[in-house]
């Protein structure tokens, strides 16, 4: 079974504007239109089973909208698609929502300290963290800089180390193998750690818009392979982050790397299913 476990997909009548937006933004090529359907036509492509859809709240006001349709997806599209819930450190009262996700079945939310703009280890966070650690949520957060905001840091390896101090042990997953582009730091600081890491957005090339030169170093076969290494082939999920990356290529290059055929399969599913209980 191979589990996507980092996609995002958008609402028909807004998934042309966002997709768009967020592409010019970051000055990366798409490779789906952003929806529902759009995802499960890539799924049949490239053979990924089941989706892990990864949502964000940029506003408060978002939080409750967005999980109640994500709600509808996972009911509609059961054992094809699954999506996490949301969150925002300025929700009103946080511990209501994920007590009431969690009663709904969700299986983990996803945070994302740059669109949100508060750093990791902000108190409201490390409340949010602790409450879904106590109910026995998944916590994904993005990992690292993000390529659509240069410069900008609120979640660097530092940070994801000092979660886990704050909080002890739980099911943690850190997206872009532990830290977009602060690679160099993550197996000091969190190969020790109990986290996962998936490799959304971080193996290979990424193709950049036309006029755009910088091309993003990305992690190459061996890096992959150190990394998997390190940290043990049971912490590393696949992921695509798609539509910014293309699932069966994100699989190919997995799939080319020199480990075993237990161990490629433990990241392209079964340490997902683990994770999900599935």
């Amino acid at each position: 079974m191979i589990i996507d476990f980092h996609t995002h997909t958008f609402p028909e009548k807004i998934s042309e504007s966002v997709v768009g937006q967020l592409s010019r933004q970051a000055g990366i090529a798409a490779f789906s239109d952003g929806t529902n359907a759009g995802l499960l036509r890539s799924m049949k492509r490239s053979g990924v089973d089941l989706s892990v859809i990864q949502p964000v709240a940029t506003s408060p006001a978002q939080v409750i909208k967005v999980n109640d349709v994500s709600q509808r997806l996972n009911e509609q599209y059961e054992g094809r698609l699954l999506s996490f819930a949301c969150i925002h450190p300025d929700f009103e009262n946080p511990a209501e929502e994920l007590r009431r996700v969690r009663a709904h079945g969700f299986k983990g939310i996803k945070l994302h300290p740059i669109y949100q703009g508060v750093d990791l280890t902000d108190i409201r966070m490390l409340r949010i963290i602790g409450t879904a650690a106590e109910l026995g949520m998944i916590v994904l957060t993005h990992a690292g800089d993000d390529i659509g905001f240069p410069g900008v840091v609120h979640c660097s390896p530092e940070m994801c180390r000092e979660v886990v101090r704050e909080i002890g042990d739980f099911p943690f997953v850190l997206a872009h193998m532990g830290g977009w582009r602060k690679w160099d730091l993550v197996p000091e600081l969190l190969a020790e750690t109990s986290v996962f890491l998936d490799c959304a957005f971080s193996m290979g090339t990424i193709d950049v818009l036309p006029g755009i030169p910088l091309q993003p170093e990305m992690l190459d076969e061996a890096e992959m392979t150190r990394f998997i290494r390190l940290f043990g082939a049971n912490r590393i999920l696949y992921a695509s982050d798609s539509p910014w990356t293309d699932q069966g290529e994100s699989i190919a290059f997995l799939s080319r790397l020199p480990v075993t055929d237990a161990e490629k399969e433990a990241i392209l599913g079964g340490n997902a299913a683990r994770l999900l209980k599935l």
